[in-house]
Parts: structure tokens; sequence; C-alpha cells
């Protein structure tokens, strides 16, 4: 059962971080953003089911929910944390099996692409995922990178403008400069 070692407001308002002290998933997000998307995974759907959650995001320690408007954290706060302390943290055995997989071997074939994650790794995601989100590269065609953001970011208007703008910056400035970011 992972501890919660701390809840973490995030620059969305809707949107809290736990972090815990065992982690839930062994180097690979999980985004669900409606209770349907969440009906085959243990731990998001216990999150649904309370009610007032729009989004459910986990990866590793970390876990990122997003309330509804009308959701009080007051009263949500103490709920979310029985079904987060009950869930099942990941196998050790299943952490060093994890490491590469199809994300690896998608990245082998284009060595922008290879730099780009590398670039998102070092000067992004450390960032989103200290606000309670995450991005991920959904495809690079000719000049045009498509990316997903996840968590907290998957909602919020920053990510969608500066941080956006910032991300398609770096990306031009250090890999190509034709290339436009597009997030979906």
């Amino acid at each position: 059962m992972p501890k919660i070692a701390d809840i973490q407001e995030t620059p969305n308002p809707n949107a809290v971080k736990f972090i815990l002290k065992e982690p839930l998933s062994a180097g690979t997000s999980h985004s669900f953003k409606t209770a349907d998307d969440a009906k085959d995974d243990a731990v998001a759907r216990s999150l649904f089911d309370l009610g007032n959650v729009v989004s459910v995001f986990y990866m590793d320690k970390m876990i990122t929910v997003e309330k509804t408007d009308e959701g009080d954290w007051d009263e949500i706060l103490p709920l979310l944390a029985v079904p987060i302390r009950e869930a099942v943290p990941v196998a050790v055995k299943e952490i060093s099996t994890a490491i590469g997989g199809p994300i690896a071997a998608a990245l082998n074939g284009d060595p922008r692409l290879r730099e780009i994650d590398a670039l998102l790794d070092e000067k992004i995601r450390p960032y989103l995922m200290s606000d309670g989100g995450w991005l991920e590269i959904l495809s690079l065609d000719d000049k045009t990178l498509k990316i997903r953001y996840q968590g907290a970011c998957g909602s919020c208007p920053s990510s969608l403008t500066g941080t956006l703008m910032a991300i398609e910056n770096m990306i031009k400035e250090e890999v190509d400069p034709e290339i436009e970011v597009i997030a979906v």
C-alpha cells in the first residue's frame, strides 16, 4: 500500500499532485480522461468512482487528480486518500523490465526524435512532473511534432500557450528550426 508522502497544489487550480513513497508504475505514464477510460485500471477507476473527478494521471511515485469545477478540495482530498493508500505498488521486478520497451523502439527510427525526446527529458518533463503533469511524443511527421499533455498539464491553460511556445522554441533552436509543435 503506497503511503502518501505529500500532497501538492499545481498551477491548475482543479488538480492536485500526490507524492507517494512507493511507485504505482515502472516509468510508464497512465492517463485517464473519463471513468470509461479507467474501467480496466483499478487505481484510476477507484478514484473516478468517488465522483467529482475529471481526470487521473499517474507515473512512478506521483498521481495527479483533477476535479470538477464544482468539487471542493476540502471534501474531496480525504476521500481520494483512501483508494490511493489502498493501491498496490508496482513490484521491483516490473520496474527493471519496463525500461526500454515500445517507446524506446519507436525512438530508434529517427535521430531527430531521439534528440527531441532527450531534450524534453532534460529540460521540460522534470518541470511538468513537478507540477503534476507530463507530456508524451505522439509522432514526428516531416516537420510537425505532435505531443500530448497529461495530468495537471492536460487542462492547464498555460500548457497550450506559454509552455507550448517554449517547447517549440527550444526544439527549433536545438534540433531543427523548421519543426512545428502541436499539442493534441
